[in-house]
């Protein structure tokens, strides 16, 4: 059976976040991989509200995760669900990642990871490998997120030796104009398939209306374990 990943910086919610729900609705993701939720002023209330207007289900606990969280459809039973920080000097903002681990129906097993790398080099590169290093040894993976660089970079190409990319070559920031390839899927056990295309035309204007980044998605079967 084919699952629906995507991934979708949603910039604290600071820009339109009915619109950015509607996207998410649009894309009918059965696991929505995020990064920049709200960590501060009333935090878990407003992520809830923002499932709930997105359709689907959020598992709660995101604190100290940087801003990552994971939420998934009614298609999806949820095994585990971690959230974890990153170490960065006083003064930046949080760095994390989180994790869960979930299956359609009786399906093989799936780990999803969303990311949200720094602005720094050196820390990206750093906080690469410790989330590589996280990974479950065997069994599938999907790992999304904003990455912060591009195509070549070495924290790109890290990943890219542990990891196969899935997504599509198109650039998703900022999301008015789209210059950069910034945000990502890639995955290991799993493979790629056609899928419907959302109710979403590329451009329109809800896309810049919701975040300054666009929503990557693809479409994937689990291999068996």
């Amino acid at each position: 059976m084919t699952i629906r990943v995507a991934s979708y910086n949603t910039r604290d919610f600071l820009d339109d976040r009915r619109a950015a729900a509607a996207v998410v609705r649009a894309v009918a993701p059965d696991v929505l991989l995020l990064q920049e939720v709200p960590r501060r002023w009333w935090p878990a209330p407003r992520v809830r509200r923002f499932a709930t207007e997105a359709g689907l289900r959020w598992p709660g606990g995101h604190r100290g995760s940087g801003g990552t969280t994971v939420m998934v459809s009614e298609r999806i039973t949820v095994e585990a669900v971690s959230h974890h920080g990153l170490p960065v000097p006083a003064g930046q903002r949080t760095r994390g990642y989180a994790v869960l681990r979930g299956r359609l129906a009786d399906g093989p097993p799936v780990t999803a990871v969303s990311v949200h790398l720094g602005l720094f080099a050196g820390q990206r590169l750093r906080h690469t490998h410790q989330i590589l290093a996280a990974l479950p040894a065997a069994g599938s993976v999907v790992l999304a997120g904003d990455l912060n660089e591009g195509a070549g970079s070495p924290s790109w190409e890290t990943i890219a030796s542990r990891l196969q990319l899935l997504s599509d070559p198109a650039p998703t920031y900022p999301s008015w104009a789209p210059q950069e390839r910034l945000d990502v899927v890639w995955g290991r056990g799993v493979r790629r398939v056609p899928g419907p295309p959302p109710a979403l035309e590329p451009g329109a204007q809800i896309l810049r209306q919701a975040s300054d980044h666009l929503p990557v998605w693809v479409d994937v079967e689990v291999d068996a374990p």
